[in-house]
């Protein structure tokens, strides 16, 4: 009965949620400890909020919430929903969302079996190992040497991959020379708002929108500078033509009583002069 109770709270406080949000990040969460969530959800109090669940749970309840027919966009949410991820709902800007998550990235040491996110190059220089550990470094191939009683590594030496698995001897090793290699955070996955996005999107500024939508309207009026149809992206290139061609007919025939007409005699009577006051 405590189990079922909780499941109806949890679906209750995720319609809320869904509801009164409209949008969100869709967070994934692997290695990220129960302090650093903790500390993003301080972050976030009066910004957004934090919700995490099981994806069964999640998409139980999605489904049922849409099985009226109502809100069909939530039902994107479930086909997304594969992992360790939840759901940072805010009706705020995202882009101060993502600085938060960006914020709370803490160093961790590697452990074996884990797949590496980045490569891990160990500098060459001296260590703080004493010379007893130096079958550590003979198990991967790293060349040493001993200096004033301690290990010295006498190449830079690439220890893990990115892509990888992380061997026991890796580990060992960035262990006992006290390197963390890597970094774990909350990782934006996708981004919620009426539908599912990738996060790229977010880099789409209005300067790109602008310069996109000048770039089709060039092509309009291309096409219909091409084809002898008339539009509104095309009005402007006709507009300058025909008062190029006003103004070689006015000239040609001596009628320089406008100023464009004026400036282009101007140049043909002395292109030099003209020129040099331009």
């Amino acid at each position: 009965m405590v189990a079922k109770s909780k499941k109806v709270a949890y679906f209750a406080h995720l319609e809320e949620c869904l509801n009164n949000y409209s949008r969100a990040f869709i967070v994934h969460a692997d290695f990220v400890g129960s302090k650093q969530i903790s500390d993003i959800r301080i972050a976030l109090r009066g910004k957004a909020e934090l919700v995490f669940g099981k994806n069964t749970m999640i998409r139980r309840c999605i489904r049922n919430l849409c099985a009226d027919g109502d809100h069909p966009e939530w039902m994107s949410i479930c086909d997304v929903m594969v992992g360790n991820l939840g759901f940072m709902f805010t009706n705020g800007d995202l882009e101060d969302l993502e600085d938060t998550v960006k914020e709370f990235v803490k160093p961790a040491a590697a452990k074996a079996g884990v797949i590496a996110p980045v490569d891990c190059v160990v500098p060459k220089g001296p260590t703080s190992l004493d010379p007893a550990q130096t079958s550590f470094f003979q198990a991967l191939n790293i060349a040493t040497k001993i200096n004033k009683g301690s290990i010295e590594i006498i190449n830079d030496c690439k220890v893990l991959t990115e892509g990888n698995k992380v061997g026991s001897s890796e580990a060992a090793l960035l262990t006992k020379m006290g390197i963390k290699p890597f970094k774990y955070g909350l990782s934006i996955r996708y981004v919620y708002e009426g539908g599912i996005f990738d996060p790229s999107v977010l880099k789409i500024k209005d300067e790109d929108l602008v310069a996109k939508f000048a770039e089709g309207v060039g092509h309009v009026a291309s096409i219909s500078l091409a084809t002898g149809i008339t539009t509104e992206a095309a009005i402007p290139h006709l507009v300058i033509s025909a008062a190029k061609d006003i103004t070689a007919i006015a000239v040609e025939c001596g009628y320089i009583e406008f100023d464009a007409a004026k400036r282009v005699q101007e140049f043909v009577d002395d292109p030099k002069a003209f020129c040099h006051k331009c």
